[in-house]
């Protein structure tokens, strides 16, 4: 990547985290018991959610008009074909309804670029924790707070070493189904942690958990965001194979994940 490609990237994630942080506060703005509504596939959406979505996709063509965008609550009516080596936007504007409906604070906005198959920008916020996490491929990950509607001074995280012997092991908390249950008996000594949405990704990131299964399917915008942020922080993410993730497959369908943080490889099997 030359100095001003890694300029223009930064730029970039930048202007990705203020609208990301203006969806947050949209969300903020609207109870989540107000227009909930059941989608096709059984999960939930809310007026939140819709609204999240408006105002990111408006944010997205400001700065960056010609790039294509996959969003969640539109992806089902625009199925637009992106090229398998094309740059374009992964949103997820409120990853974790139950828990928003719920009244839990583990519900968060998710803006990824993916270019050439790869997530290479990924932004984060938690909207009721005020807090951002975001990261980008050769820039490394950093952590934000919000306060008073301000974005602070970023810092960096990075993951720790993993260790089979003292794992802390993030699960999802509406998914842990059969195959992931089978996985973590590998770990006996493992401490599992329930937690909804894409803060599983952030915590291994900034280095308090180490490693995220999920052996059923997820879809792409689910984990784009956590991804890159991920990478960037010197964490891991593959197939419970241990191949490459696959984006923009027709379905836009992630089959299932390992993902991990720093270098070893030993949760791999």
């Amino acid at each position: 990547m030359t100095a001003a490609e890694h300029a223009d990237l930064l730029e970039l994630m930048e202007a990705m985290t203020e609208i990301a942080a203006n969806a947050a506060a949209v969300i903020q703005s609207r109870g989540a018991g107000n227009g909930i509504r059941t989608k096709a596939d059984g999960s939930p959406v809310t007026a939140a959610d819709e609204a999240s979505e408006q105002a990111i996709l408006a944010g997205l063509r400001r700065i960056a008009a010609a790039v294509p965008i996959v969003s969640e609550e539109q992806a089902d009516r625009e199925r637009e074909a992106i090229s398998e080596h094309a740059s374009y936007f992964l949103v997820d504007p409120l990853d974790g309804t139950r828990e928003f409906i719920a009244g839990r604070d583990e519900y968060t906005v998710n803006i990824a670029l993916v270019s050439d198959g790869s997530p290479v920008i990924g932004v984060i916020v938690a909207p009721a924790r005020n807090l951002v996490w975001r990261g980008a491929a050769g820039h490394g990950a950093e952590r934000l707070a919000i306060v008073d509607g301000k974005l602070s001074s970023a810092r960096p995280i990075r993951t720790r070493p993993c260790s089979t012997d003292n794992l802390i092991v993030m699960v999802s908390r509406s998914h842990l189904e059969p195959k992931t249950r089978l996985f973590l008996e590998r770990f006996p000594k493992a401490r599992l942690v329930q937690c909804g949405s894409s803060i599983k990704f952030c915590h291994i990131a900034e280095g308090v958990a180490d490693i995220y299964p999920r052996l059923s399917p997820t879809r792409d915008w689910d984990i784009a965001a956590g991804h890159a942020i991920l990478m960037a922080a010197g964490g891991r993410i593959a197939t419970p194979d241990g191949d490459r993730l696959v984006y923009g497959t027709a379905d836009r369908t992630i089959p299932g994940f390992i993902a991990w943080g720093g270098t070893s490889t030993s949760v791999m099997g």
